[in-house]
């Protein structure tokens, strides 16, 4: 298993939308990633100077983030880029950073 930091931009007009699902739990049903992907999104932070969502992933695909990005990702962010970090690593570099959902 792997972890990544994730930097994404959310398209505007489906934030609301995003929000409500993961208010909602919709994701967290989906096997093998739903769990991980919905705590990601729900905890994601906004980066200030570049105004992309930035969040930790674990995932275990090749390419990363493949499944998450059919299923859900690509319809919600474009750009998404991922670096490889140690679990908990990606949380403790944005812990600063402001809420994505404030």
């Amino acid at each position: 298993m792997a972890y990544y930091l994730v930097r994404a931009k959310l398209k505007g007009e489906l934030r609301e939308e995003l929000r409500s699902r993961l208010d909602r739990q919709e994701f967290r049903s989906m096997r093998p990633f739903g769990v991980a992907l919905t705590q990601g999104l729900t905890g994601a932070r906004r980066d200030p100077a570049t105004g992309e969502a930035v969040w930790e992933e674990e995932d275990y695909c090749s390419p990363p983030l493949a499944m998450e990005r059919d299923a859900v990702l690509d319809r919600y962010f474009d750009d998404l880029r991922v670096e490889t970090v140690r679990e908990g690593e990606g949380w403790r570099r944005i812990a600063g950073l402001p809420s994505l959902w404030e």
